[in-house]
């Protein structure tokens, strides 16, 4: 086993502790990692916690449980650039008429300067519509994921009360 996959599992493991531990319903539980998970995707970094608490609240599912999921999409930071491009190309491929794949882009035509101009729209606009189509059936599978495993350990405290 690598180091990689037994840092992701000791981080699922923790991740999985963490949100059977919430006291709150396990569907609220699961449509709060559902919407983190989903703005984890988002590359609106610095205001994605905020966001899918924000959007937790107006739903009223759990915010501790949203903010948890949008944390663990720390681990795919090492491959994050590559899920970027993914989620620009989708995202470019849905927003152009006709549809179309994006221009082929190298390291040599990123400038710092550039980063804060308004052509970053251009590039931000497709990657956000992107991460939305692919984050959208993990959120979905995870959402059912998180509802039994949270559903099952709750059954199993209270049988533990109960007996205790």
């Amino acid at each position: 086993m690598s180091r990689f996959t037994k840092y992701v599992a000791a981080k699922f493991q923790g991740c999985k502790q963490r949100l059977t531990q919430i006291r709150d319903t396990p569907h609220a539980i699961a449509g709060g990692v559902a919407i983190g998970l989903v703005f984890g995707f988002t590359p609106l970094f610095g205001f994605k916690t905020l966001i899918a608490v924000l959007v937790a609240w107006i739903f009223r599912c759990s915010k501790l449980s949203a903010a948890i999921a949008v944390t663990f999409h720390d681990i795919l930071l090492p491959i994050w650039p590559v899920i970027l491009r993914w989620q620009f190309q989708v995202g470019f491929l849905i927003i152009s008429k006709p549809h179309r794949l994006p221009p082929k882009f190298s390291p040599k035509h990123f400038h710092y300067e550039n980063l804060f101009s308004w052509k970053t729209f251009h590039v931000l606009w497709p990657t956000f519509i992107g991460s939305l189509v692919l984050a959208t059936p993990v959120a979905f599978v995870m959402y059912f994921l998180v509802l039994e495993i949270v559903t099952r350990a709750q059954a199993r405290k209270a049988r533990t009360t109960v007996r205790g």
